[in-house]
């Protein structure tokens, strides 16, 4: 088993170790050199719990993945070999990523603080826990979430953050942890190690954490949603969220001047913007269904462009910029009335629509999945009202006459 140094010492940031094995990783000679090294000791923490491996160096040589075996061992993946001259004899000098790994005690001990203020304050315990390259999640074992709970979570946690308390490890079995009112209980034998934040919280954890909570600088909860059964909240701790926060407001300043207003009164501004955006739309929707009327009528009337057979109007037509939402609106409105069928396409597009009057014969969602797959398109539907696509608007021409060919047969 490989000593922790992390355990006791998250700060530790080179250490001396000696070398117990280093085999070459499979799949080495095809991916480049990589290899396995298993040390007596080290300050690597491997992934595990929801947080992420650290980087660094062994013997200037660049450790890229650190796994914890089921013995206990810890795996440092390294790109380069680990038998030569700069590991001594026997022995290796490591080197933590500081930057990551100090990122990685702010977001665990952060979600620590979050797990603990949504017992607390809603009884809400946490059921998983990912600490991600840009985002941070914790799933809630919650039947809702409300905005007015997510800031209260916030605000809480980040008074817990500005008094500065102790953050210390402790060790214990599972029963004097769960004694001292440990957040979670742990069903495991032996000695555990857990994170106390003095007078607020204490949970069994392997990971790496901040010495005091005003080292995680703020908290901001980004957003939440529904997760399966329960809920997700995405949060960013230290410096993540005061970049965060410095690319909102520049946001938030860059669409109030695209505006021209100011970034209080931009609520208002979007909400008229919205609007105004749906009262376009349902003034395009009465203009449309007008246009959609006249011409269904003109197509109707117009006897040159209908086709008889057995009492079945058959009406074809390629439209140069007809979106697939007009053909479908214009293709319902000609097939209410009594034995019509439409055969539509679009240049601008390659939509295709087949529509037809219900209890005529012939099946037109197989009649188009055939015909747009022999252009190398896609569709299907109905019996009586089907659509579809081609990659290109050329042929749709031939491709609605081959249509109306098998129609007639």
């Amino acid at each position: 088993m490989t000593e922790r140094l992390y355990y006791h010492d998250s700060y530790l940031k080179e250490f001396e170790a000696r070398v117990v094995s280093a085999e070459r990783a499979e799949g080495a000679e095809a991916s480049g050199e990589r290899w396995n090294v298993v040390l007596d000791r080290t300050a690597f923490y491997p992934s595990s719990g929801g947080q992420p491996h650290d980087l660094g160096t062994l013997g200037g040589v660049r450790v890229v993945e650190v796994i914890e075996r089921e013995d206990g061992s810890i795996v440092h993946v390294i790109e380069g070999h680990v038998t030569d001259r700069r590991m001594g004899e026997g022995t290796v000098h490591g080197a933590i990523d500081w930057a990551r790994r100090f990122d990685h005690m702010q977001q665990h001990t952060g979600q620590h603080l979050l797990s603990a203020a949504f017992i607390e304050l809603f009884q809400f315990p946490t059921v998983s826990f990912h600490l991600g390259r840009d985002i941070s999640t914790i799933d809630l074992e919650a039947p809702a979430l409300s905005a007015e709970q997510l800031e209260s979570a916030e605000r809480r946690v980040n008074e817990i953050v500005f008094e500065d308390r102790p953050v210390t490890v402790r060790f214990g079995s599972a029963e004097e942890l769960a004694r001292d009112g440990a957040r979670k209980e742990v069903r495991r034998e032996g000695t555990l190690r857990a994170i106390a934040i003095e007078g607020f919280d204490l949970q069994a954890c392997g990971g790496t954490h901040v010495a005091r909570t005003g080292e995680i600088g703020m908290i901001l909860l980004r957003r939440a949603e529904k997760a399966k059964k329960n809920w997700r909240v995405e949060f960013v701790c230290g410096e993540r969220a005061r970049a965060a926060a410095r690319r909102d407001r520049e946001l938030l300043i860059e669409s109030a001047r695209q505006l021209g207003c100011g970034p209080a009164e931009l609520p208002g501004m979007v909400a008229r913007a919205i609007e105004e955006r749906q009262a376009s739309y349902r003034s395009r929707q009465r203009l449309l269904e007008e246009l959609v009327s006249v011409e269904a009528l003109t197509m109707l009337a117009i006897r040159s462009t209908q086709e008889r057979a057995g009492g079945t109007r058959t009406l074809a037509r390629v439209f140069e910029d007809a979106d697939a939402d007009y053909m479908r609106m214009l293709a319902s409105k000609l097939i209410a009335e009594p034995g019509v069928r439409v055969l539509f396409a679009s240049r601008a597009g390659g939509h295709l629509v087949f529509a037809q009057t219900p209890g005529l014969p012939g099946d037109l969602g197989a009649l188009l999945r055939e015909i747009v797959a022999s252009a190398g398109g896609k569709g299907g539907g109905t019996k009586d009202f089907a659509q579809g696509s081609v990659p290109s608007g050329r042929g749709l021409d031939a491709l609605i006459e081959g249509a109306r060919e098998r129609l007639k047969g």
